[in-house]
């Protein structure tokens, strides 16, 4: 069987390493998008979290500054 599309809450954390409460506070603040497939139960896209994790390595790389510059440590 392929991989799944969908995952629950906990699945996800753990695919990036995260604890529910963070994944369910992402997921509030719209960071990662989730689908509602019932009253209380939702689901993250395979691909939500792959652009997540994108997102963060490209502002890794960006910096703190936003501008690419590596000013070191402060």
């Amino acid at each position: 069987m392929s991989e799944q599309l969908l995952l629950r809450i906990p699945e996800a954390g753990r695919r990036l390493g995260l604890g529910r409460s963070k994944i369910y506070a992402l997921v509030a603040n719209g960071t990662i998008p989730a689908v509602q497939i019932s009253e209380r139960s939702y689901r993250i896209a395979v691909s939500a979290l792959e652009a997540y994790v994108r997102r963060l390595e490209r502002d890794a790389e960006i910096g703190p500054g936003g501008d690419g510059v590596d000013r070191g440590a402060v």
